[in-house]
């Protein structure tokens, strides 16, 4: 009989020559579970999905509920369908009053394709400009904003009129001009191995496109709903970007994405032409629900305030010599190795102990640790012990 695993090299497309191949049965709290009775616990979150960890029980309850009232019915933006309804409400409670109106859609790089376009229009100008190493997805449009030239001169041409700054350097910001549409920026860089900007660079970039009249465009896919120890990241610059960008965590586990903006800027995708942004599944009904669910687990649990501690016990237990940095904010943390070598040792070592940890797109060189917010103290120490063994062993 075939396995699983000589299927999925077999039938399913592949994204790299070596994938991880752990196969996984099912999934509860903060751990993952293979056939065979494996355990891992999971320091990846999903890569940032996962935030109230697998399978909460308000998750499974919501989506249960709306299975039963009904599923797609049909494209996004036409019927009134509560849990699209209620979501967008919801959220807009929890952020600043200049957000007025939320488009939901299928994924981050959704989000980031619709916020491209709705700058593009709102503002009449063409220029976009990202920072690099940034990444914001890998459809054409969010592929453009990639901060590194081998991912994009593999797929050229890509979008014209692309600008880069550099993340945190306050310099740069001279290219943002009268004729530039939008800044978009990550909150903090994540696959750029987690860089946090200065407050100074973020109030600055605020300033900047406030002067020249280019829309700032925040990208918290990863950092969004209590990664960072606070709702959203961008709370901790004390600045309100024109638009937010969202996925990953909203969805407690489901595919979800969102853009949110004033009216005033959404409203340009209503005529000249109408239907100027479309989606089929975007904000399907079982998804919105799961999020609903997920953003009252955020609030009830108050896990935002749980999340220093939980940084701080992960930054003790993790102080080594053999850790050159630990990079982050709240539970969004790299720890920084000399080389590739060490990464994969280390990861591969963590998996076979039972810790799934991982890397970066564009920082190899570090592990990525970006556990569910709901991480206990005593998961943290056991998770950390076998990672100290690693370091210990192959570093």
């Amino acid at each position: 009989m075939i396995s699983n695993r000589e299927l999925f090299l077999q039938n399913t497309a592949q994204t790299s020559t070596s994938p991880r191949l752990f196969e996984i049965e099912r999934a509860e709290g903060v751990y993952l579970f293979g056939p065979n009775g494996e355990r891992y616990m999971d320091l990846v979150s999903g890569f940032n999905v996962s935030n109230i960890g697998h399978r909460h029980p308000k998750v499974l309850q919501a989506i249960q509920a709306q299975l039963d009232k009904y599923l797609h019915v049909t494209v996004y933006g036409e019927f009134v369908q509560a849990p699209q309804v209620q979501l967008a409400t919801e959220l807009l409670a929890v952020l600043p009053a200049s957000f007025e109106s939320v488009y939901f859609t299928n994924s981050g790089a959704e989000s980031v394709e619709g916020s491209m376009k709705i700058a593009k229009k709102f503002t009449g100008r063409k220029q976009l400009i990202a920072a690099e190493k940034a990444y914001h997805g890998s459809t054409q449009g969010a592929l453009s904003l990639i901060g590194n030239e081998a991912y994009r001169e593999a797929y050229a041409p890509l979008l014209p009129e692309i600008d880069f700054i550099r993340f945190n350097d306050i310099a740069s910001l001279d290219h943002i001009s009268t004729a530039t549409a939008a800044v978009i920026i990550e909150a903090i860089q994540g696959e750029a191995g987690v860089r946090v900007p200065d407050r100074t660079f973020m109030q600055a970039l605020r300033k900047k496109c406030d002067e020249t009249g280019a829309l700032l465009i925040f990208d918290e896919i990863q950092t969004g709903f209590g990664r960072t120890g606070k709702m959203f990241a961008f709370e901790h610059f004390d600045i309100v970007p024109d638009i937010l960008m969202l996925a990953k965590g909203i969805g407690g586990g489901m595919p979800l994405g969102a853009f949110v903006a004033s009216k005033a800027i959404m409203d340009v995708i209503k005529d000249n032409p109408m239907l100027g942004h479309i989606t089929t599944f975007g904000g399907h009904p079982v998804s919105c629900a799961a999020a609903r669910a997920s953003l009252s687990v955020i609030q009830e649990e108050e896990l935002l305030a749980q999340v220093p501690e939980k940084a701080a016990h992960f930054r003790q237990l993790l102080n080594h010599p053999k850790i050159q940095e630990i990079r982050g904010l709240g539970l969004m943390m790299c720890l920084q190795l000399q080389n590739f070598d060490q990464v994969y040792a280390v990861s591969s070592y963590c998996a076979e102990k039972g810790v799934m940890i991982d890397w970066y797109l564009h920082c190899e060189t570090a592990l990525r640790v970006a556990p569910p917010l709901t991480i206990s103290l005593s998961e943290i120490e056991e998770a950390c012990k076998i990672i100290r063994e690693g370091i210990e062993k192959f570093c």
